[in-house]
């Protein structure tokens, strides 16, 4: 049996207390700072974990946002998007997932103490845009066109969603490039099992994930990280990047799903993608996402009878290539039990929503 290791990315938004939406624009970065500051730092993280060039993201918590310079390159500010969970590499996907929920927990007791919660959804319900004021200076200019990443980076901050890495040890850098490619065809039929951005400038906008509609295109779907000396893919977005530190070498990292409400879900898409690296039957393969079929499924979701068939034909080639896998399959079941239900968390805020509840800021009027 081929062995994974697993990490899970959790990006999640910041609520008052009274339910009222929190963001740059009345959030600031030293309150989040502090929720960080009181949590306990580790250093056995590190070896599995980057810390950055700014030092923010000394623990497995930190404050998610985009970071203004001066014109020598000194940080200025982080304008705060939100809070920042990410796990050590597990050998499972129980333990990820368990790492996340464990986390969670510690991080809400600390929120709570200073009239905060935090609440995942894949899109900021009340503003489309993030505004750089000032306008980029010349240092930040030149950073920021470092790579198409770095040039989209405002982009996210409208923006929640997971990375889901996994690694396979059978994967040489072809095999890596290979697998990404695939991940990057599929990810239409694969992203409408997260849906969770069902509002849009105060309002429902009329699709299940604006995050998707944005994003899709412009930001990668799949990124693998290499080694030195891998030939790197030039592509737009990216496809590979270079590792920044030894345990991201072989990282194969899912990047276009919705934040989930309930981590329980991050765990069984991560046994469907296990099961898609494994596969050795679909043949699609794209190098950049397909904005417009990505565009498509952001607004119909799974209640389109083409996007749910799609949908089922990957969950059924995933199921083939986890055969023996046992913990996956039963994931896998549960996750083909939301398929059949063309369920996705957006459904359930709508249903709130629609029901007069305030769901992530908002209230029907």
């Amino acid at each position: 049996m081929h062995a994974f290791r697993y990490g899970i990315e959790h990006e999640l938004a910041i609520l008052r207390t009274d339910g009222s939406f929190a963001d740059h624009t009345d959030l600031a970065f030293d309150d989040l700072q502090a929720v960080v500051d009181a949590l306990p730092e580790d250093p056995g993280d590190y070896p599995d974990l980057r810390v950055g060039d700014q030092g923010i993201k000394r623990k497995r918590w930190y404050v998610e946002g985009f970071e203004r310079f001066d014109e020598s390159g000194g940080l200025v500010r982080c304008d705060p998007k939100g809070l920042e969970i990410r796990t050590r590499i597990h050998g499972t996907v129980e333990e990820a997932v368990a790492a996340v929920w464990a986390d969670s927990a510690l991080m809400d007791a600390e929120l709570a103490r200073r009239g905060l919660v935090s609440t995942a959804i894949g899109f900021n319900p009340l503003r489309s845009e993030y505004a750089i004021v000032p306008p980029l200076n010349a240092w930040e200019e030149g950073h920021r066109m470092g790579s198409p990443e770095e040039r989209t980076a405002y982009l996210h901050m409208s923006t929640y969603g997971p990375d889901l890495n996994l690694s396979c040890e059978r994967l040489d850098a072809a095999g890596l490039v290979d697998v990404a490619r695939k991940l990057t065809h599929y990810s239409p039929w694969l992203v409408p099992l997260s849906f969770s951005s069902p509002f849009r400038d105060g309002a429902a906008w009329g699709g299940l994930s604006a995050r998707t509609h944005l994003r899709t295109g412009q930001r990668p779907a799949v990124m693998v990280f290499l080694g030195d000396g891998d030939p790197q893919v030039d592509a737009d977005p990216s496809l590979t990047q270079l590792s920044r530190l030894p345990a991201e070498v072989g990282r194969i990292e899912f990047k276009a799903f919705d934040a989930c409400p309930d981590v329980v879900l991050y765990g069984e898409l991560l046994s469907l993608l296990t099961g898609l690296v494994l596969d050795e039957t679909l043949a699609g393969r794209r190098t950049t996402p397909d904005a417009i079929a990505h565009q498509h499924v952001a607004r119909v979701g799974l209640a389109d009878d083409d996007v749910h068939r799609g949908t089922g034909q990957l969950l059924d080639a995933a199921e083939k290539a986890l055969t023996g896998r046992d913990a996956d399959q039963t994931r896998l079941d549960a996750l083909r039990e939301r398929w059949s239900a063309r369920h996705c968390p957006a459904v359930d805020m709508l249903a709130a929503y629609e029901a007069g509840e305030q769901v992530a800021g908002l209230r029907r009027s």
